[in-house]
């Protein structure tokens, strides 16, 4: 085994390291594949939202996930808190303009497989009415609410 001067071993594989640039560090997968972060506001939160749905489906993986990050809508496969979501893959992902989503859930008693009923508050009072698996977008309500 090779070592340098100070008795370190040159195989040592390093976690982080600084340069002139900047300091480069090792991430996590799940910390380096979630979505694109939302920049810090000081003058208001943008609060994220959790929402799970069992769909009871053959392979015994049901469990879907849906959250929000600004004006942002995320829908995963969850697979429990001992395996990190593939965040690079979303079921589906929506991006909204003008407004931004607050709430959401999904309806338990209808979901399918095939089908999950998704209603999605907004911040200017429109509610949505989505489905993540057939990437549809069904209804909005509220659409015209005077400012």
């Amino acid at each position: 085994m090779a070592t340098e001067g100070g008795g370190k071993e040159m195989n040592e594989i390093k976690t982080q390291f600084t340069t002139r640039e900047g300091l480069y560090k090792l991430l996590p997968h799940s910390e380096y594949s979630r979505p694109n972060r939302v920049p810090f506001n000081s003058q208001g939160s943008n609060p994220v939202r959790v929402s799970f749905v069992n769909l009871n489906d053959q392979s015994g993986n049901g469990d879907r996930l849906c959250f929000n990050v600004g004006r942002e809508l995320y829908f995963y496969i969850y697979k429990g808190v001992r395996k990190a979501a593939d965040l690079s893959k979303p079921i589906d992902k929506r991006i909204y303009k003008g407004t931004q989503p607050t709430c959401h859930d999904f309806n338990h008693l209808t979901a399918t497989a095939e089908s999950v009923s998704l209603l999605v508050g907004f911040s200017a009072g429109q509610v949505q009415l989505i489905d993540p698996i057939k990437k549809e977008t069904s209804k909005l309500f509220n659409e015209e609410i005077p400012r």
